[in-house]
């Protein structure tokens, strides 16, 4: 397992389960998801959004960088909230 490899890792999910609550919660807010696309779409924010959270981000405003820089031909991979250019958003 790699969380005895490395100590910086988690032994739990619980942050994990934590986050995707407040969608569990509101899931009836969310019925216009009628569709495989739509559902898809909604998960994938939700993902960037915690993501964000996570790598103490403001979503907003990493949303924000993600939608104005990557139609200029930026890399996705040189938009992850963990490197340093997308630190300036904090």
């Amino acid at each position: 397992m790699n969380v005895f490899l490395d100590g910086r890792l988690e032994l739990s999910n619980n942050r994990a389960e934590r986050s995707v609550r407040p969608f569990a919660l509101g899931r009836k807010n969310w019925l216009f998801s009628n569709t495989p696309r739509g559902a898809g779409a909604s998960a994938a924010i939700y993902s960037v959004v915690e993501t964000a959270k996570a790598n103490g981000l403001k979503p907003f405003e990493y949303l924000k960088f993600l939608l104005e820089s990557l139609p200029e031909g930026r890399s996705p991979q040189d938009c992850l909230p963990w490197l340093p250019l997308v630190h300036s958003l904090r």
